[in-house]
């Protein structure tokens, strides 16, 4: 029988992804010898580190938001920035400002915090609009005007920021123009209680408290990027991508009536667009150089959840639109 042999370009793919891979691995190995119990969280956030595209954590005080970002920050060679977010907060705070030298009658530009590889925006929605809006349009633009002068933001450049539930008092929640932003938003639950036993044992122990080292180059994760985005998507997969968007703008179009009145409005082109990139990554780090619909699948919720803004006859229902995104899934055909 004649055998088949790979094209020298696939092949030098599959080299990229298994090295990509081991690389991740890596990262994941070293933030586990400081996290406890969030291996999905940190595998999301990977994620979005190689999709190159920022996250929204969504939890109640105590679950290891903060130090899951800056542990991860620990094992990358690259700059870390950390905004702690007030009510009092000026937008300046966040991106920078002029100085005036009396003595000389010029400004000086002092950048601010955003300026970093990673961002933690910690508490993001204790602060007012304008200071929301500040780090956004950074987030957006990749770039950072002060006076007359443009700044371009250094790659990587991802912002985590954490929220705390927008029930608790003294927030100011984002709004869905700003939510958009975002590639991914990720809810963080709590422990199961042999993990929260484990902290226990870790953190109030009699030893040293263990920390994490750097273990991967800004350069390797710009290189891991590129491998990314040669990984292939067949024209079904990127249709099924589509098809879960569009049910959240015309879930009745969808053959999903019953959410017609569920649904405020839906999620914009972005979301098809994140769908995408993260399959990718999440085929990547599988170790595979194509994506399934399995991909897309396991992404979803985190693209869509925030995406999609319910009526309040929905609320009365006690249905979230995590629920909408849930039943979407499950009634989408998957090619």
């Amino acid at each position: 029988m004649e055998q088949t042999q790979s094209s020298p370009a696939t092949t030098d793919l599959a080299a990229e992804v298994t090295a990509v891979q081991e690389r991740f691995d890596a990262v994941k190995a070293e933030v586990g010898k400081v996290l406890v119990g969030q291996d999905e969280l940190l595998a999301r956030l990977l994620l979005a580190l190689l999709a190159d595209g920022h996250v929204l954590l969504e939890g109640v005080p105590g679950l290891a938001k903060t130090l899951t970002v800056s542990t991860l920050a620990d094992t990358l060679d690259c700059t870390f920035s950390r905004i702690q977010f007030t009510p009092d907060m000026l937008p300046g705070d966040v991106t920078g400002t002029q100085i005036f030298n009396p003595r000389e009658g010029s400004y000086s530009v002092r950048k601010g915090p955003v300026f970093g590889n990673l961002v933690l925006a910690d508490e993001i929605n204790r602060a007012p609009a304008k200071v929301q809006a500040a780090l956004l349009e950074a987030m957006q633009e990749r770039q950072v005007t002060l006076g007359e002068e443009t700044f371009g933001l250094e790659e990587p450049f991802l912002v985590m920021a954490t929220q705390n539930p927008i029930e608790q008092e003294g927030t100011y929640p984002l709004p869905e123009a700003q939510l958009d932003r975002f590639m991914m938003k990720l809810k963080v639950g709590y422990l199961s209680r042999d993990d929260e036993v484990r902290v226990i044992d870790r953190m109030a122990g009699a030893g040293r408290l263990p920390q994490a080292g750097s273990v991967m180059a800004a350069s390797e994760i710009l290189t891991a990027r590129d491998v990314a985005r040669q990984v292939f998507v067949d024209e079904k997969v990127k249709r099924y991508a589509v098809d879960l968007v569009a049910a959240t703008r015309d879930p009745a179009a969808s053959g999903l009536a019953e959410l017609a009145n569920l649904i405020e409005f839906g999620a914009s082109v972005r979301a098809s667009l994140n769908l995408v990139k993260l399959a990718k990554s999440h085929a990547l780090l599988a170790g595979r150089g194509y994506t399934s619909p399995h991909d897309v699948k396991t992404v979803a919720p985190d693209v869509l959840r925030h995406r999609v803004a319910v009526t309040y006859e929905a609320e009365a229902e006690g249905r979230s639109s995590d629920d909408i995104v849930d039943t979407i899934l499950a009634h989408v055909e998957v090619p």
